[in-house]
C-alpha cells in the first residue's frame, strides 16, 4: 500500500489552523509569497527543539530570500505557546490536533523505530511558491542538519 505524497508542481492544499496565540492562520493568505511549511512530531522534544531552533537561527537568511516559515504539529495551542516562548521562536507554530492537515499533506503515515512499525507524524518540509504550488517536497527529513540541507536546495 503506497502512502499519499505531494509532489513538485501540485497545488499546496489550503488550510486554516490556529497559531500559538489561538489566531487563525490561513495558507491562502500567503498568496504571492514563498512559504516553507514544515511538519514535526512534538514541541519541546529534543529533535523538534533542535529543528525549530535551526529554523529560527536561519530565519533572517530565509526571510531575506523571501521565505516565510510555518511549523505544524499535533500539539495543543497552549503547548505551542509555551514552546515558542521558551525557545524565543520568531515564526508561527500551528496546531493540527486532529492530524487532518498532516494527512492532507502526506505528513502522517507508517514509521519504523527500532524495528517497531507504527503510524505517526512524518517529519516533512515543503516549499510553496508564490502561485501556491509545491516547489519542493521533502519527506522523512532529519531534525539535525535539515535547515542547512534546505538552504542548499534553495540556493541560499
Amino acid at each position: 500500500m503506497s502512502e499519499f505524497r505531494l509532489a513538485e508542481g501540485d497545488a499546496a492544499p489550503n488550510f486554516t489552523l490556529q497559531d500559538q496565540d489561538g489566531k487563525d492562520i490561513e495558507l491562502a493568505s500567503f498568496a504571492g509569497k514563498k512559504v516553507i511549511v514544515y511538519f514535526y512530531p512534538a514541541a519541546a522534544t529534543p529533535g523538534c527543539t533542535k529543528e525549530a531552533c535551526d529554523f529560527n537561527d536561519n530565519l533572517s537568511v530565509l526571510r531575506g530570500a523571501g521565505y516565510d516559515v510555518l511549523a505544524i504539529s499535533p500539539d495543543a495551542v497552549s503547548k505551542l505557546k509555551k514552546f515558542k516562548d521558551n525557545q524565543n521562536l520568531n515564526f508561527e507554530l500551528l496546531s493540527d490536533a486532529d492530524l487532518a492537515i498532516h494527512k492532507t499533506w502526506g505528513a502522517f503515515g507508517m514509521k519504523t523505530l527500532y524495528g517497531r512499525v507504527y503510524e505517526g507524524v512524518l517529519r516533512s518540509t515543503f516549499v510553496v511558491d508564490e502561485a501556491g504550488k509545491i516547489a519542493l517536497a521533502l519527506y522523512n527529513v532529519k531534525a539535525t542538519g535539515h535547515v542547512e540541507m534546505l538552504r542548499k536546495k534553495l540556493g541560499i
